[in-house]
């Protein structure tokens, strides 16, 4: 696939490299360079651009506040001098940051890992009774890697804070992701799992023990809400004999 990019960077030098890389990568098509993230603002709305190539530091609009006012399906990498800047690339979900002096297969590295994330979600999405296929599972962006989850392979998930961590029966860790318990349960067939707790979503059919209020993996001990208790009970209660 080809995908539309545009690049923001107010040092001329910056973005002519960042142009001369982007010209050079077959699946990378440019619509866009400017100066100021003011200056891209309308454009990038209108042309309906795919990924941005954005800086951080830049005079008026900074790129992370300019991050929060383009449309959510726009993607970003990030461009920096300052390796500090990584975490709160995280926080409005970026697909990556560059440090400079940028070479071109750090560049390369990132606009793959861009290629790689929009053939995933342009793929057909699967309806939500095919998830009881054994086979069906989900990518999780950990670590600026995507990483295959099978749902089938997941014991429960666990929200802190900012992050979650997805407890798979086939790994001894869990996998740590920037991200909110409310988006990944909503990308999560129901009742197949099913929210117990503020900080708890688990697989339904691998609850072996509820033990007076409490959810039993192994030595984990995971307690129900009472807002989320009828949902489970209705579950077990369906599958009780």
């Amino acid at each position: 696939m080809t995908i539309s990019c545009a690049i923001i960077d107010d040092e001329p030098l910056a973005r002519d490299l960042l142009e001369s890389y982007v010209r050079k990568t077959p699946f990378l098509q440019l619509d866009g360079k400017y100066a100021s993230a003011i200056a891209a603002l309308k454009e990038v709305n209108e042309k309906k651009i795919q990924l941005l190539f954005l800086d951080i530091q830049m005079p008026d609009l900074n790129g992370l506040e300019f991050s929060k006012m383009i449309p959510s399906e726009t993607r970003i990498i990030f461009t920096t001098a300052f390796q500090q800047y990584a975490l709160d690339g995280f926080r409005v979900n970026a697909l990556d940051y560059l440090l400079k002096p940028i070479s071109y297969s750090d560049f390369l590295e990132s606009a793959n890992k861009a290629l790689e994330w929009f053939n995933l979600t342009s793929a057909p999405k699967t309806s939500q009774s095919c998830y009881q296929n054994q086979d069906d599972f989900i990518y999780i962006k950990s670590d600026y890697k995507l990483i295959q989850v099978y749902l089938k392979d997941i014991l429960y998930i666990e929200g802190l804070k900012d992050y979650v961590k997805i407890h798979l029966e086939t790994e001894p860790r869990p996998i740590l992701s920037l991200m909110s318990m409310k988006s990944l349960e909503e990308r999560l067939p129901k009742p197949q799992f099913l929210r117990v707790h503020r900080s708890f979503i688990v697989q339904s059919s691998k609850v072996k023990t509820l033990d007076r209020g409490i959810i039993v993996f192994g030595k984990e001990r995971i307690p129900v809400s009472e807002s989320y208790k009828p949902a489970l009970m209705e579950f077990l209660n369906e599958h009780a004999v």
